[in-house]
């Protein structure tokens, strides 16, 4: 039977009392009656809907947004334990390597088609698992994710989740996967590490242990098309049951030069500079996450509409990529004097003397005193003359 699994949730809910829950499944099996050209039997729902508490009727529709009831909140501070928001694809882009896009889109279609799938014996658990340095789009996969399937996202707050009473962080948990199962969403666990962290380790204190119990008897309890997305930097510290739980893995690596090209040609758009060298700014940016190069462009846009210029100038983009990266390898300059001799010796031949003395708003001599190619009495040294 087609559309049997909002069918169950809908019983479920009933069982359990929950209106929520089978409203808001209800408003969606009518969208997918709607969408299969079965008009009638929407209608009929969404009527039974609207005949119900009011407190019900925002369910009559699904594809508008629902209420997923009061937010579950840490037992002992009080605090929200999940955000809820409703990603929009509008200004939303994920650019990804091929291979690493053909296995986003075999997620989202197995979400899409579950119901076939099941009734074929070939339907996988909703759950997947992204992993990664910081800066290589793990949370905004999570939204990409809810947006294109129209779904909440529920990010889980791990600062409060994790609480120092004994017992309280397993309770949060369910609280949270029982929320989770109120409507169509996805649940988004991010620093999935902060819960998962492999057991036995002699660090390791029984509570820290009963949490990764916790979490795996949650995990088990979901309905396969209940959507989970994991994300971490630290995959190495899951727990090896942790992984198995999961249908979809997902690396996501650092950009490649063909991705990165295409990253700098998005993000700059129409402020792109006159006169780029792509294929340099490609291999300048080798090692950066697509985080640093989108910093580097909003940064770069940002100074150049201040400054009331159409473009970008090509200098003032080098400069800011140097920057960033010196910045992502956690070194910094003490001065101004220190950040023009380090561009001067990376590229010579970018940053020329001229071109300093221009973005530093300065004299071409004073560039040279600064990076030591002429000395205190005046005479010229070192790599570059003042018609550099």
């Amino acid at each position: 039977m087609e559309f049997m699994s909002e069918v169950l949730k809908i019983i479920e809910g009933a069982l359990k009392a929950n209106g929520s829950l089978a409203a808001n499944y209800a408003g969606l099996l009518a969208d997918k009656l709607a969408s299969a050209g079965e008009f009638h039997q929407a209608r009929l729902i969404r009527d039974q809907l609207a005949r119900a508490p009011k407190a019900l009727a925002f369910a009559q529709d699904a594809s508008k947004g629902v209420s997923l009831g009061h937010v579950p909140v840490d037992g002992d501070s009080r605090l929200n334990t999940v955000d809820v928001s409703l990603p929009s694809l509008d200004g939303l882009s994920l650019f990804l390597p091929s291979a690493i896009q053909f296995r986003v889109d075999e997620f989202l279609e197995s979400i899409r088609h579950h119901d076939i799938l099941a009734r074929a014996g070939a339907a996988l658990p909703a759950r997947l698992l992204v992993y990664g340095a910081p800066g290589t789009g793990k949370t905004m996969m999570a939204r990409w994710i809810a947006a294109h399937l129209n779904y909440p996202l529920l990010t889980v707050r791990c600062d409060t989740l994790v609480s120092s009473m004994l017992g309280q962080t397993s309770r949060n948990l369910r609280r949270v996967f029982d929320y989770a199962q109120q409507a169509p969403s996805v649940l988004f666990l991010d620093e999935f590490d902060a819960l998962a962290s492999a057991r036995g380790n002699e660090r390791d204190v029984g509570e820290l242990q009963r949490v990764v119990i916790a979490l795996l008897q949650n995990m088990d309890a979901l309905p396969d098309n209940t959507i989970l997305v994991a994300a971490t930097n630290h995959e190495q510290l899951l727990d090896p049951a942790i992984w198995r739980r999961f249908s979809f893995r997902i690396p996501m690596p650092l950009p490649d030069g063909e991705l990165r090209l295409k990253l700098w040609k998005e993000m700059l758009g129409i402020y792109a500079p006159r006169r780029i060298n792509w294929g340099e700014l490609a291999e300048l940016s080798n090692g950066s996450t697509g985080a640093v190069i989108q910093q580097v462009c909003l940064d770069a846009k940002r100074s150049a509409i201040l400054q009331g210029e159409k473009v970008i100038e090509a200098p003032a983009l080098f400069r800011r990529l140097g920057l960033m990266m010196r910045l992502s390898e956690g070194k910094q300059f003490s001065n101004q004097d220190e950040e023009i001799r380090w561009l001067r010796e990376w590229m010579p031949k970018r940053f020329s003397l001229r071109v300093l003395a221009k973005l530093y708003g300065t004299t071409v001599r004073q560039i040279m005193t600064i990076t030591g190619e002429i000395s205190e009495d005046g005479d010229e040294e070192g790599r570059g003359s003042s018609n550099s």
